[in-house]
């Protein structure tokens, strides 16, 4: 009888294990209120896209901002953030996500120095650029084409800067740190890049 016991004790204890690592390793958990990637995901992204877009920064696909509803990380930035955020740091070069044409490239408020991307109906924002620029307004872009570099987190020299870090330096529009703002318009309206990749 203790045998039994025994052997039903031993039982349960290994269908318990094997139910932990299938929870653990095969079923996946979603936060929605958070992604993130590590670095050696970034070719799943390419493989699953359904749209042919490339990831715009390589090597960097951690996002410390989703689209959406948030808290806002410092004076100015919107609760209602229109992209997402990809740290990484400055001179981090970004690519063209898909074949397009350069429509524009200034210092845009909130948004620091930024450069968009145009084709079909699709406007794609890079925002928080280097002011060094690598392309030009009329710009025919490849897709995979480097067009420019994660910038500083302070700026100096921008007339109407109205951003500022907590030291009273001037910053590179609403941020708290060199980051990569990835903002897709599909008919004027934002989108979650993720949808896109």
């Amino acid at each position: 009888m203790i045998s039994i016991f025994k052997y039903l004790k031993n039982f349960y204890l290994l269908l318990l294990f094997l139910i932990l690592f299938i929870i653990l390793f095969f079923i996946p958990i979603f936060n929605d209120n958070h992604y993130s990637f590590s670095q050696n995901q970034n070719s799943e992204i390419l493989d699953f896209n359904p749209n042919g877009f490339v990831w715009p920064i390589p090597g960097y696909t951690k996002i410390s901002s989703p689209f959406g509803k948030r808290t806002s990380p410092t004076s100015g930035a919107s609760s209602s953030h229109s992209g997402i955020d990809i740290p990484a740091p400055p001179g981090s070069k970004f690519i063209a996500i898909h074949d397009g044409e350069i429509t524009f490239r200034e210092f845009l408020g909130a948004g620091g120095y930024t450069i968009t991307l145009s084709f079909d109906n699709f406007k794609v924002s890079y925002c928080h650029c280097d002011p060094n620029w690598m392309v030009s307004v009329g710009d025919s872009i490849k897709q995979g084409q480097v067009i420019g570099q994660v910038g500083p987190k302070n700026v100096y020299g921008v007339k109407g800067n109205q951003y500022f870090d907590n030291e009273g330096k001037p910053t590179n529009g609403a941020t708290t740190g060199p980051h990569l703002h990835l903002g897709i318009r599909v008919d004027g309206k934002y989108t979650n890049p993720l949808l896109h990749f």
